[in-house]
């Protein structure tokens, strides 16, 4: 079945002890204010790089390191995981309204449904 998506966003994960320095340093380091997400209070934005690509930071429950990772959104997620099942990528869990994946390398990843509107309309790829 023929989908969209795109790479939307590059994540920063810093657990709890960890995240008000780290946020306070990448705001400094890019010169980007935080902004946060009236949404989720334990998720900021920092700005956007090329291509509609958000920054983000995201404070994880208790365990996760601190570690970068991407979220590639889409209009059908299950077909999106499918497609990067097949290019060597394996699921790890579903987390309910998404799936948290690892790439090759074992580098973590989520597939996640549309959260930009507008970057998506411009930026995401077709798949047939």
């Amino acid at each position: 079945m023929p989908h969209r998506s795109r790479l939307a966003v590059l994540l920063l994960d810093l657990p709890p002890e960890h995240h008000v320095a780290g946020l306070d340093f990448w705001s400094a380091a890019t010169g980007s204010p935080v902004e946060p997400d009236t949404t989720d209070p334990d998720r900021q934005r920092l700005g956007s790089l090329g291509g509609g690509l958000s920054f983000e930071v995201q404070r994880p429950g208790e365990g996760t390191p601190p570690r970068w990772h991407v979220d590639v959104e889409t209009d059908d997620i299950l077909a999106e995981v499918a497609r990067l099942e097949t290019l060597g990528a394996r699921r790890e869990q579903d987390m309910g309204s998404f799936w948290q994946m690892t790439d090759p390398a074992g580098l973590v990843f989520c597939v996640v449904g549309v959260q930009t509107g507008e970057a998506f309309e411009r930026y995401a790829v077709s798949w047939p």
